[in-house]
């Protein structure tokens, strides 16, 4: 049976006077949302387009749907957004006072595309001369200062959005010999299994409750493509974004995530099987979950069923969350895994 507090050397972690996620070494999420709807507003809600043709603005933001993160590991900043955003459009040729209204739609302002790789949809709710003029502006000088305003979003949401979100290490908290303030930031959020009990208050050798975790996943793929995603190491760096160190053969070993995630592979069937040992970094020494990943050709997808058994119940939430947020998304947002390409 592993044991809490036994030798583990990754245990003994600098201090932090704060006393929260030392050396910032666990996943933490801030929600952007809010932020970006507001920042959004603040960049288009009143643009406005001219030229000698004429002249447009934008009047009102009418869809804005979507999410964005910031999530913090290691002291690495990793940042998901995706926005389709629906804007109104009013304007008047040059020389005449007959108001035109329209739309712009944007439905692909992510972090898989840079600004200028932005669809920029302009439409029109009426017809003619002068509405085509001032369509024909708008696809053309109205997207290259959409794209502008939207770069402007995403430089703020990496740059302003993020400031506190890596805290200073020990040696660092003194600058120019004053002591910089630690503040922490409320909208930082901490999965709940990441507040685990001081080590120095559990009993050397003391029993530690297992959990169980299995789940069903559906990918739009055929199943040689994603035991590919799971065993090759170009393919686990590109969903992870991070360093990805993989043997993928019986008794080869792996490491993911810098480390954070280490295991053996015991039983592989091409396309079909893969069983692992697993673990996290802050496991006890030596301990290993057991996980089986199966896969099962739909025709026109693949499932996916996994089993992870050894799962330390104080760790449980954090290793669910993982998997869902940093292998499921991840790997169907960086391989478009997740909807079908028509």
């Amino acid at each position: 049976m592993a044991k809490w507090g036994e030798g583990d050397p990754r245990w003994i972690v600098e201090e932090r006077p704060d006393a929260t996620n030392v050396n910032n070494w666990h996943w933490t999420e801030k929600n952007a949302s809010q932020w970006s709807k507001d920042k959004l507003e603040e960049l288009l809600n009143g643009l406005e387009i001219s030229d000698n043709i004429g002249s447009c603005v934008i009047t009102e933001i009418e869809k804005m749907e979507g999410e964005a993160s910031a999530n913090n590991r290691k002291a690495k900043l990793i940042f998901f957004f995706e926005w389709h955003l629906q804007l109104k459009w009013t304007g008047k040729v040059s020389g005449t006072t007959k108001g035109i209204e329209g739309t712009v739609i944007i439905p692909n302002l992510s972090d898989e595309n840079n600004a200028d790789e932005l669809d920029i949809n302009v439409t029109t709710t009426s017809t003619g001369p002068d509405a085509d003029a001032l369509k024909q502006m708008m696809r053309t000088l109205g997207a290259k200062l959409l794209k502008e305003q939207l770069a402007k979003y995403i430089k703020s949401l990496k740059e302003d959005f993020t400031q506190g979100m890596i805290l200073p290490k020990k040696d660092a908290e003194v600058k120019n010999g004053a002591p910089i303030k630690v503040v922490k930031d409320p909208a930082v959020k901490v999965p709940s299994s990441f507040s685990t009990p001081d080590m120095k208050q559990l009993q050397i050798g003391v029993k530690v409750e297992m959990k169980s975790y299995t789940c069903k996943q559906n990918f739009k793929c055929p199943p040689v493509e994603l035991y590919n995603v799971l065993t090759q190491p170009e393919l686990m760096r590109a969903f992870t974004c991070a360093p990805a160190q993989v043997n993928s053969s019986v008794g080869g070993r792996f490491s993911l995530f810098d480390g954070n995630i280490t295991g053996e592979f015991v039983e592989l069937v091409p396309n079909k099987k893969i069983v692992q040992k697993w673990r996290f970094k802050t496991w006890p020494e030596g301990h290993h979950s057991t996980v089986t990943t199966d896969l099962q050709d739909e025709g026109d997808s693949t499932e996916l069923s996994l089993n992870q058994t050894g799962i330390p119940s104080i760790e449980y939430d954090k290793t669910v969350e993982g998997w869902q947020r940093y292998y499921w998304e991840a790997i169907k947002r960086t391989f478009g895994f997740g909807a079908f390409l028509l």
